[in-house]
C-alpha cells in the first residue's frame, strides 16, 4: 500500500480498525525510516495498540499512547507527545482514531494542522459482520458522523469484513459486493480488502488490492 505522511484509521466500534492500524504501521516501517503509531482512542481505552507493543517495537515503530491505556481510568486528555504528529513532518504516522463520532472528537485538536499540511489519508473501516455497519447505508452514516466530529474528510474505504478466527476464503469473497456498495454509498474509493495472512495466497488472484494482516492476540476494537 502507498502511504501519505499521516494515515488515519477510523470506523465503528468493533470494525477492526486497531488491528489494521497496527499492521499498516509495521508495513510502513519497512518503507520509511521514522514511523510512529498513535492511539487516539481516549474514550474507550480497553482495546489498544499497546497490546501489540512487542511487535511494534521489534519493527522499530514508535508507540504513542495515553498514559492511562489499559487501565481502569478514562481521562479524556491527549499525551503531549501526540502533538509530534503535526509538529514533526519528518515522522510518518498511523493514527488509530477512537470508534464512532465520540472517539473522533479528540482528532479535532489535530485536524487544522493536518488539513493545512494536506498530506494525509483517512480510511473508513467497514465490517459487514458487525452490528450497525451491516449495510452500506449504515457505513455511510458512520462516515458522516465521524467527519462532523473530527473535522476531517475520509479519503477511502477499507473492507474489513471478517468473522475473526472463523473467517474463511469464502467469507472474504462473500463480502466483496458489500465493499463495492460501501464505496458507492460514500462516494469514496475502495482502497483495500483485508485478509488474515494465512488466507492471502488462496485469495490474491481473486481479490484486487488485497491487504494481508497478522491478527492481534487479543480482540481488537
Amino acid at each position: 500500500m502507498r502511504y501519505k505522511r499521516v494515515t488515519l484509521v477510523a470506523g465503528h466500534y468493533g470494525s477492526g480498525k486497531t488491528n489494521i492500524a497496527v499492521n499498516m504501521a509495521i508495513e510502513l516501517s519497512s518503507q520509511r525510516d521514522r514511523v510512529a503509531i498513535a492511539d487516539l482512542d481516549i474514550v474507550n481505552p480497553y482495546y489498544r495498540t499497546l497490546d501489540s507493543r512487542a511487535e511494534l517495537e521489534a519493527a522499530g515503530v514508535k508507540l504513542i499512547v495515553s498514559p492511562y491505556a489499559n487501565s481502569n481510568l478514562d481521562i479524556p486528555a491527549l499525551p503531549q507527545e501526540m502533538y509530534a504528529i503535526i509538529d514533526d513532518q519528518g515522522l510518518s504516522c498511523v493514527i488509530d482514531v477512537g470508534g464512532d463520532d465520540s472517539g473522533a472528537v479528540a482528532l479535532g485538536r489535530l485536524a487544522p494542522k493536518l488539513r493545512e499540511e494536506d498530506d494525509y489519508d483517512m480510511f473508513l473501516i467497514a465490517n459487514r459482520f458487525r452490528p450497525l455497519t451491516r449495510t452500506a447505508a449504515e457505513v455511510a452514516q458512520v462516515r458522516y458522523e465521524i467527519e462532523v466530529a473530527s473535522g476531517l474528510k475520509f479519503t477511502g474505504v477499507i473492507n474489513n469484513s471478517n468473522l475473526g478466527a472463523d473467517t474463511t476464503a469464502e467469507t472474504v469473497l462473500s463480502s466483496l459486493q458489500f465493499g463495492r456498495e460501501c464505496a458507492e454509498a460514500t462516494g469514496l474509493p475502495l482502497i483495500a480488502t483485508t485478509v488474515e495472512a494465512s488466507l492471502y495466497d488462496a485469495l490474491k488472484d481473486q481479490v484486487p488490492d488485497l491487504f494481508p494482516m497478522k491478527l492481534q492476540k487479543r480482540p481488537v476494537d
